[in-house]
């Protein structure tokens, strides 16, 4: 990356801006159509759109995805795990409204912040411990009602929070050696090398969860809304990394949150309850605080190559 490309910042801001807008919009699809089918479809079509996106992409513009045996082992293991996020995403969103789904998956901060304490050695400090704290403490106070409702479903985005730090992990180790839109168009034939074959040699009704449904032309309007809305929020993210440093962007990802709740509501009529919408004021805040201690933790250090990353969940 060139020196030049870190000196537009209004750019990757506006990229990113972009990225919290298109990510729970293609989130609020999945929801429409989950009623009408299985989480497996839904997760095999999102990789299907993917890979017809981003492999012409990656032949038309010469990128390199080619890789070695380690990176592509890597990449493997990022792929199942990305499978299993959107998968527990799409299945959350069957329960839940669309902005507590995503408010109780943004404890993945945290959870990052703790892998990398206990796996990667890295420096954490008191005040970013208690932060951690209470931001799990205001994610329970999304997690309570939802759960008072519906029950354990209520804790299924806290599995995609859990499964996308892994995730994220993951893409730090291989983001400096990889470009990141053809590494994203061998995930999408991986996954649907893995993904095609269960779904068709599942007897129906085996497994309600990969049933095949034949979609109507509503269903297949909103699943190509849906596959585009997920690719392009992908490569939105990348590339505003591209133009502005995460330190910089890493705060703006909490926009997700009101989009998500604006969102929500346009489509579903859903607003958080009061004692949902102290918690995600709380998670925002603990979580803010993290990002604004990492950054003058960072500036503290001498300088050193940053590697590409993101605390953003994905978009489904």
């Amino acid at each position: 990356m060139s020196t030049s490309d870190h000196d537009k910042p209004l750019l990757g801001i506006t990229l990113m801006l972009g990225f919290c807008l298109l990510a729970p919009f293609g989130d609020s699809l999945a929801k429409l159509l989950g009623p009408e089918m299985a989480v497996g479809q839904l997760v095999t079509l999102r990789f299907a759109f993917q890979a017809l996106i981003l492999v012409p992409l990656t032949l038309a513009t010469r990128r390199v995805w080619r890789m070695s045996r380690v990176e592509f082992g890597f990449v493997v293991l990022r792929t199942l795990l990305h499978i299993a996020g959107i998968s527990l995403m799409f299945s959350a969103l069957l329960y839940l409204p669309l902005a507590d789904a995503v408010a109780i998956a943004f404890v993945m901060p945290f959870i990052m912040l703790l892998l990398g304490y206990w796996f990667l050695g890295e420096e954490v400090g008191v005040r970013r411990f208690t932060a951690c704290a209470v931001g799990f403490a205001g994610t329970l106070l999304v997690v309570q009602p939802a759960f008072t409702d519906i029950g354990w479903p209520a804790l299924l985005p806290l599995g995609v929070a859990l499964v996308f730090s892994l995730f994220m992990l993951v893409t730090r180790r291989i983001a400096g050696t990889t470009d990141p839109i053809g590494m994203q168009a061998v995930s999408a034939l991986i996954a649907l090398a893995l993904l095609v074959p269960v779904m068709a040699l599942t007897p129906a009704g085996l497994l309600p969860e990969l049933d095949w449904v034949a979609p109507n032309a509503r269903g297949w309007t909103l699943i190509v809304m849906m596959g585009t809305a997920g690719t392009f929020a992908h490569l939105l993210m990348t590339w505003s990394l591209r133009y502005a440093p995460a330190s910089t962007l890493a705060p703006m990802q909490y926009l997700e949150i009101p989009f998500a709740t604006a969102v929500g509501f346009a489509i579903f009529g859903d607003l958080p309850g009061a004692l949902a919408t102290v918690g995600i004021a709380i998670t925002i805040g603990a979580g803010l605080y993290i990002v604004i201690r990492e950054r003058a933790m960072f500036r503290a250090r001498p300088p050193a190559p940053q590697a590409m990353h993101s605390g953003t969940p994905p978009a489904g």
